[in-house]
């Protein structure tokens, strides 16, 4: 996926690199702090982003190519082992490892950031990315804080921010810039992601469901394009929004469909923003029960092995 703004000239050095992370501590929201656009979507429920996303950034003589990832999580479902395998995937390959945490009680490391990084490769250069440090009730905490993450891993650097403020993100890029290593770019310079838009078109529908539900609801939503037709003036777009439950796809429709309607006009702006036209967006609901527990079901709707 392109957009307009081009370096001047080509880069020299690049890199990849995965974002790693327990669920909710704000991988997605960095990435597009990093990227300057909102292409992974965020909500407050764990386990929002299910897939790989790729987001590009080329800066001076740097390509950076970021990759966010399902947060590490003890799974539950078919669909949470795949998102676990998503992450672990993600490191194969990778130049630098961005491992993300957040702000815990004052000064103590969680146990579980302890296990996922005891499971990182070690022979990646890794950058601790210690996000929402608002949140500290001091700014005299944080330096205790650093000093106890340094003793439990020999980071390549160390980098504190809010990740919602896209000035404090891009810092990232000046602390990896000297861990990409001498290499063409491995983007055009005007990508700013791998993913075609009828990937960004379902996420964005589904970031409407995951924001405007319950929390028995998102997890058993999924959403797959029926319809995508560029052809006209007006591109039409015609997806089916998958739930778990009947009682689930009362509450996503809503009263005399209010909430489907809502959800689907914030949608179609996202959608129009990334096009940068209007479109044309129906959708539809349909109920398969368990569908994330079933290998087959999971391919049709989207989260195979080869997705």
């Amino acid at each position: 996926m392109p957009r307009g703004a081009k370096t001047p000239r080509p880069p020299t050095r690049a890199g990849r690199i995965a974002i790693v992370g327990r669920p909710n501590v704000g991988k997605s929201t960095l990435l597009n702090g990093l990227i300057g656009e909102p292409i992974a979507i965020v909500s407050h429920h764990p386990q929002t982003t299910r897939d790989k996303v790729l987001g590009v950034v080329t800066s001076l003589d740097t390509q950076f190519v970021f990759i966010d990832t399902p947060g590490i999580h003890r799974a539950k479902t078919k669909l949470g082992a795949r998102m676990n395998r998503e992450s672990h995937d993600a490191l194969e390959g990778a130049d630098v490892i961005l491992f993300v945490t957040d702000i815990g009680s004052d000064t103590e490391i969680l146990d579980v950031d302890r296990t996922l990084l005891k499971g990182l490769p070690g022979r990646v250069p890794i950058v601790l990315i210690l996000n929402k440090i608002d949140r500290l009730a001091s700014k005299g905490l944080l330096l205790p804080l650093l000093e106890a993450y340094a003793k439990v891993h020999d980071f390549a650097a160390i980098v504190p921010l809010s990740a919602r403020r896209e000035s404090e993100a891009r810092r990232v890029l000046e602390a990896i810039r000297p861990l990409m290593v001498e290499s063409p770019p491995l983007f055009l310079d005007d990508s700013i992601s791998d993913r075609p838009t009828r990937f960004f078109v379902t996420e964005f529908v589904r970031e409407q469901v995951l924001r405007k539900t319950r929390e028995e609801v998102p997890h058993g939503v999924a959403v797959v394009v029926e319809r995508f037709d560029e052809a006209p003036k007006v591109p039409i777009i015609e997806l089916v929004l998958v739930v778990d439950k009947e009682s689930h796809k009362k509450i996503v429709i809503g009263h005399r469909g209010s909430l489907l309607k809502e959800i689907g006009t914030d949608a179609r702006a996202r959608v129009e923003a990334l096009l940068g036209k209007q479109v044309h967006l129906k959708i539809w609901v349909r109920v398969i029960p368990r569908w994330y527990e079933n290998e087959a079901k999971m391919r049709e709707l989207g989260y195979g092995e080869e997705s």
